[in-house]
Order: structure tokens, then sequence, then C-alpha cells
């Protein structure tokens, strides 16, 4: 009876630990989602969902990953540089990433920088400071500036239709 009983016990922490590990699955390291413009009913979901747009955006960007790149800048984009000048339409965009980017530079969001304000009908802004790492260079040339991102949610996706990349400067 002792034995029975102390199967009984390992087989019910056996399947309460599956039960946790189960749960826990999708949590952490999860892909947060991207909600429709219409779908989102407070700040906290906005930003939520922006948040998740730029790290696809930028998973792509630091994976040389043109087509996931491309497919979330519209097709018009008009893309403002201070140090590089002006990019206009996706086409454009994609090839100056592919040609300067790709193999040399990641970037990475400063976290607590990070602005989402709502754009009636239209999506949102996202404004922030990010770090550009060049590879090859040590952390000591660190590259910072700020951006400006309008996103607009039009036949069910998210696209970038405005950026505003500024103030480039070698970190301090």
């Amino acid at each position: 009876m002792i034995k029975m009983a102390r199967g009984s016990v390992l087989l019910t922490l056996i399947f309460a630990m599956l039960v946790i590990v189960a749960a826990g699955q999708g949590q952490a390291g999860a892909a947060i989602p991207i909600l429709p413009l219409d779908k989102i009913n407070s700040q906290a979901e906005l930003e939520q969902t922006i948040r998740a747009l730029d790290a696809e955006l930028f998973d792509a960007y630091n994976k040389c990953d043109l087509e996931k790149f491309g497919s979330l800048i519209d097709e018009n984009v008009e893309f403002f540089h201070d140090k590089a000048g002006n990019t206009f339409g996706r086409a454009a965009l994609v090839q100056a990433i592919k040609d300067n980017i790709c193999g040399k530079v990641t970037r990475e969001l400063v976290p607590a920088t990070l602005q989402v304000y709502p754009m009636k009908g239209y999506g949102a802004l996202e404004i922030g400071v990010h770090r550009f790492h060049h590879t090859g260079q040590s952390n000591d040339q660190l590259g910072e500036a700020s951006f400006i991102e309008l996103w607009q949610y039009k036949d069910g996706a998210w696209k970038i239709t405005r950026v505003i990349s500024y103030d480039h400067h070698l970190m301090k």
C-alpha cells in the first residue's frame, strides 16, 4: 500500500510538473501578439503591438532578412536620415540596407526610450533611441541616434510609411 501511495505521489508530481511546463510554454520568449488597429483598446496594447513590430523589423534588419524587412515597409516609404540623406520607396530602402548594413551593422533599441502615440484612423507614431554596433569595432565605438517611425495599419497589415533618423553620433 505504501509503495502504491509513493507511486501515486510520484505520478501526481510528474503530471503536475508537465502541466506547469506546458503552461509556461509560449510565455517566456514567446512572440508578443501584433494586434490589428481596430482590436487595440488601450495604450498598453498599442505599445505592446508597436514594440513587437519594432522587434520584428529589426530582427530582420540585424539578420539581413530583406524579404521580411521589406514586408514591414510601405511601398512608398519616405526615409529621412540626417547623415546619409533621403531614401524614397521600399525597393530603394531595401537595397540601401543590403548595400550598407548587412554584415556591417546591427541595431538595438534602448528600451526605456520607446514612446508610442496613437494616430487616429492611421496607426501609431514610434519615437525612441537606438544603438548601432559596427562589426569589427569595439563597444567604445557604438553609434547612437534618435528615430521617429510612422506605422500605418492598412489592408490587414502594419507597415512603416515614414522614418526620420537623426542625431547620429558616437556614444561618449
